[in-house]
């Protein structure tokens, strides 16, 4: 796996491809030079754990033949100091679905993301404190 990064501008300005052509542009504040043209570095961060998560718990009830009307999720990264750095100490993931999903399969299929098959979590448990809420048609289960 390899990523590719170059600067778009004379500012802070960078966009990172992959090996298949897919990119993303991130930037810096403006207080450090950036425009806000992109995400964070640290923002990108949480898409991918948004991402992985939810890849494995749709591909999973998928498998089941289970259909999911709607699908969203918010990642919420809690930072510290240490040194000069602000890495995330705590991340609370909510998972919201709607469909007639049993919650016992929805419970089951975010259990087997988070212990098994989620790389991105399982890369950021070892710095950050990583949890999750799940909500099935509006309902915290």
């Amino acid at each position: 796996m390899k990523i590719f990064l170059k600067r778009k501008n004379q500012d802070l300005l960078l966009e990172a491809t992959n090996e298949k052509g897919n990119s993303i542009l991130m930037d810096a504040s403006p207080e450090i030079g950036g425009t806000d043209a992109g995400a964070r570095p640290m923002e990108v961060i949480l898409m991918g754990l948004a991402g992985c998560f939810s890849l494995d718990i749709l591909h999973i009830l998928r498998k089941q033949k289970l259909t999911i009307d709607d699908y969203r999720v918010e990642v919420e990264g809690i930072r510290e100091k240490v040194g000069k750095a602000n890495p995330f100490k705590q991340i609370l993931i909510k998972i919201e679905v709607l469909g007639n999903i049993p919650v016992d399969k929805l419970k089951r299929a975010a259990e087997l993301t988070f212990q098994e098959y989620c790389s991105v979590s399982k890369m950021l448990e070892k710095s950050a404190q990583i949890t999750y809420e799940l909500y099935l048609n509006n309902q915290k289960i």
